[in-house]
């Protein structure tokens, strides 16, 4: 597939993943800046019901949600070396809904003030509590290394991005192996290319 990737995205808004994620392929694309009111759009709308970015074309391919369009683009550009062989693939994908569905739910939460009732979390809750995701994220982090493997993957941009951002924010502990693994997968030429390109697209204060 030779097109352009389109990318909707907002510099305040969970596109910055994806943007560092395409610094990381190296691929050619357009980036189409998004106010929140335009999302809701209905040209928008008919790309993202959801009216909410990130979300990329790529020909005839629609993806939307971070995790997946990281996953989609590690092998739309292969070359990139992105994504595991397919045979060790299961600490990779681990990894990418992990992060998207326990994690995130669980910071969220969190961050919100909401932690569900003690019966309801073994029951009821995806993640079970708060707490239990932090003891559980410090015992998977590697304590050097990658995520999940020796190499640096689509799934560091995920998952790396998650541990910024909460430990800048305060939705995510401020433990030692969270911030000593958000320093090696962040100290990136992609990474700072994209940080710079969002940031020169932030609204200017009047």
């Amino acid at each position: 597939m030779s097109q352009d990737v389109i990318f909707y995205t907002n510099p305040m808004s969970r596109g910055r993943i994806v943007r560092w994620m395409l610094e990381e392929t190296g691929c050619s694309y357009c980036a189409e800046i998004l106010d929140y009111g335009a999302m809701k759009d209905p040209g928008y709308l008919a790309i993202n019901p959801m009216g909410k970015v990130p979300a990329i074309r790529h020909g005839d391919q629609v993806v939307t949600e971070c995790a997946a369009i990281c996953a989609y683009l590690a092998d739309a550009f292969p070359e990139a070396g992105l994504a595991p062989p397919p045979a060790e693939r299961g600490s990779y994908y681990r990894w990418l809904f992990l992060a998207s569905g326990p994690m995130e739910a669980a910071a969220t939460n969190h961050a919100m003030g909401f932690e569900p009732e003690s019966e309801r979390q073994q029951s009821m809750a995806g993640y079970g509590s708060y707490a239990r995701v932090m003891d559980t994220l410090e015992k998977l982090v590697p304590a050097d290394g990658y995520i999940a493997g020796p190499r640096f993957t689509a799934a560091d941009v995920y998952v790396g991005s998650h541990f910024g951002w909460g430990l800048q924010f305060g939705s995510v502990e401020k433990r030692p192996g969270f911030a000593e693994y958000w320093a090696r997968v962040s100290d990136r030429e992609a990474y700072r290319r994209a940080t710079a390109l969002d940031d020169a697209t932030m609204p200017k204060e009047a």
